[in-house]
């Protein structure tokens, strides 16, 4: 494909009447072409003014057809075949392998969510049918189903630029409950970000769907964000990024006359508690705790939301065991290509302050890449004293830095629990023989993360029906939420109560016909949708 240089709104090329940005290539720092146009303030009207337009089409459509769109996307994305891959390696330096995966997971979650659609539990249907003979007063017939809340921003993230970039999680999960999408290119890979945008505009178009379905936007991170998310038709924002930008967008849609909801990934420090009976094992047992610890650490340059930045070890000979082979282990990796030189010059200036923090030492150090922008991971040590004292031990360093803790009771690690902030995840490694000091954990765990592993750890989030990826703030905004999995879906919908309605009058998905074939809640009882619609009238009767 030839690129633009430009944003697509509703389905046509835009040129900005602003400045241009180019993506670069992080290996060398070389800008890349084409140049991007940046769209005014004045112009995102257009996208947003369009998605508007496209919502009550798009909101209604029959879920064959909305799950057709769905698939057509991820067919889309596949029939670019390598030129993607070419093209986000060239914007982020990340491996084709590691592309590869995520281009995987962009599609797999589209096709995950198309199944959602078809089966329809999300519309969330209930039925209370009429009890006119009910005494001492008779009821009324009350329906409810869950409706899109209306438009939805969507902001790319740096380090996903597929799997939570144009057509990545936040925009299948929206476009699933209905919602149209005004996309946000991250500025760092915008090529990638078009290649993607045409995929999805093309389904839009052979779906014969409201071209304002879908924008794509290119524009100045700050300014052209805070107007997408202070623009009266953005019913809800999906975000992920540093806690300051999410933090910002969170302010700028309270403060608007009709506040809406932001559903900001920010960041996550992922600790993970070792117990005595994980390391009770042969030097070749610890050796491999090691080099799973490491190679979570170092996966994708550590720049992924689920890298452990943090893990409690016990003091004495078996934790002396495991930190120097935490050493060895760290002293072979190189550095990797980090996603830009902005990510790198902050991943060295977190390093330099913790490694500079009072009680904290170096356990060991890989070595700098052969690219520029690839520093080597570090691991620090420090006691469970310093840790619960000294907030700089608690900072997120975005890439492949972590710190080990020691901690010498299970006393210990209930008060570093209690002191740590929300996270997205905690990992325990553990025998059974450690059950009885890890139960007293988990119930403050559950107050601080979204999900809880055992003998496992954080990176590698499999996106499911069960997933959580989510937490209390500052992993996110809302800790109800999970951006990753199809609860995800539940973002962008809120209940509406139908009262006496006459058939004629209600939405497909709560006529006794049921013509959309849903499992329903009727009189509180789940009836499948498989049976017959006479099932809304055997009611009980108080």
């Amino acid at each position: 494909m030839t690129f633009t240089g430009q944003s697509l709104i509703a389905g046509q090329p835009v040129a900005g009447a602003g400045k241009t940005t180019n993506g670069f290539n992080p290996a060398t720092n070389e800008p890349l072409e084409p140049a991007y146009t940046l769209l005014t303030e004045d112009q995102l009207k257009t996208a947003t003014a369009a998605a508007k337009e496209a919502f009550p089409s798009f909101s209604s459509l029959d879920p064959e057809a909305h799950a057709s769109f769905l698939e057509a996307i991820a067919d889309n994305i596949e029939a670019i075949g390598d030129e993607l891959i070419t093209r986000a390696g060239q914007e982020t330096g990340l491996p084709a392998a590691r592309l590869q995966g995520e281009r995987a997971r962009t599609t797999g979650q589209l096709r995950l969510f198309a199944g959602v659609v078809r089966q329809g539990d999300f519309r969330g249907v209930r039925i209370d049918p009429a009890l006119p003979d009910r005494s001492p007063l008779p009821r009324a017939d009350i329906r409810q189903r869950q409706i899109p809340l209306g438009p939805v921003a969507v902001f790319g993230a740096s380090n996903f630029p597929l799997a939570f970039s144009t057509a990545g999680g936040d925009t299948a999960s929206a476009l699933a409950a209905g919602c149209p999408v005004v996309f946000k290119a991250h500025n760092a890979h915008p090529g990638t970000s078009e290649l993607v945008g045409h995929a999805v505009t093309k389904a839009v178009r052979d779906a014969g769907l409201h071209p304002g379905v879908f924008s794509l936007i290119y524009g100045p991170g700050a300014s052209i964000g805070q107007a997408l998310v202070a623009d009266p038709a953005i019913k809800a924002v999906g975000f992920t990024g540093s806690q300051a930008a999410g933090i910002a967008l969170m302010k700028t849609a309270a403060a608007r006359p009709e506040p809406i909801p932001v559903y900001a990934e920010m960041s996550s420090l992922n600790p993970v508690f070792v117990f005595q009976g994980a390391l009770e094992g042969s030097a070749e047992d610890i050796d491999a705790l090691a080099q799973q610890y490491v190679a979570s650490v170092t996966g994708s340059s550590g720049q992924l939301c689920t890298s452990p930045s943090l893990l409690f070890a016990p003091a004495g000979e078996a934790g002396d065991k495991l930190a120097t082979a935490v050493g060895r282990a760290i002293a072979a990796c190189p550095g990797q290509t980090m996603l830009t030189e902005g990510i790198a010059s902050s991943w060295n200036a977190g390093t330099e302050a913790l490694g500079s923090a009072d009680g904290v030492a170096l356990i060991g150090q890989g070595t700098p890449g052969p690219t520029r922008n690839a520093p080597a991971p570090t691991i620090f040590g420090t006691g469970v004293d310093q840790f619960v004292s000294n907030h700089v031990l608690h900072e997120e360093i975005f890439g492949a830095a972590s710190l080990v803790i020691r901690y010498n009771s299970t006393a210990d690690l209930l008060q570093a629990a209690a002191r740590i902030e929300g996270q997205l995840t905690a990992s325990l490694q553990l025998t059974e023989a450690d059950y009885p000091a890890a139960a007293p954990l988990i119930p403050v765990l559950e107050q601080k993360v979204g999900r809880i592993l055992v003998n496992g750890w954080p990176t590698g989030v499999e996106v499911g029906h069960a997933m959580v990826h989510g937490g209390p703030f500052p992993a996110t905004s809302d800790s109800r939420t999970t951006s990753v999995g199809t609860l995800a879906i539940k973002r962008f919908l809120r209940p509406v109560a139908y009262q006496n309605l006459p058939q004629e009058l209600l939405p497909e998905a709560l006529q006794d016909a049921n013509p959309w074939h849903l499992n329903r809640r009727i009189d509180g009882e789940v009836v499948p949708a498989a049976e017959k619609a006479e099932a809304v009238g055997a009611t009980k009767h108080y």
